[in-house]
């Protein structure tokens, strides 16, 4: 079990804390629903989170073959939707890869990726679009 403590600031900001670490982050509201955008929405922390955990995951499977994806980066889009009610519609995830990993690897950390505990974890009526950009 891993803890994180949230604190509401007031003004739609909160301060978040990893507690094994002591990491800090805050959150805003979004500019669209009534924030000053001013630091990540906790739905963009969400969408942050999983091309996060696509790129972990695939470091994982990468590491245990001797596979070498430094470098390797990500981008994700959010697009939220606001029926039935407001929530993530739409994640876009680019992935960059670092070149020099071998073709035959590619599938294997294309399966890592699409199987990462955060992808698992998102609600089915979310789409989740994910584009491999491989370097020669």
């Amino acid at each position: 079990m891993v803890q994180m403590d949230v604190v509401y600031q007031g003004d739609l900001h909160t301060r978040c804390e990893h507690e094994p670490s002591g990491a800090v982050l805050a959150t805003d509201a979004p500019v669209d629903n009534q924030g000053r955008g001013e630091s990540f929405s906790p739905t963009d922390l969400a969408a942050t989170a999983l091309a996060s955990c696509m790129l972990t995951v695939m470091g994982i499977v990468a590491n245990r073959h001797g596979w070498k994806l430094d470098g390797s980066q990500g981008r994700v889009e959010k697009t939220m939707v606001a029926e039935p009610v407001r929530r993530i519609g739409r994640l876009a995830v680019r992935l960059a890869m670092a070149a020099g990993v071998p073709v035959e690897a590619r599938p294997v950390l294309e399966r890592a990726a699409n199987s990462c505990p955060v992808r698992q974890s998102l609600h089915p009526e979310i789409e989740v679009l994910v584009t491999f950009d491989w370097q020669a």
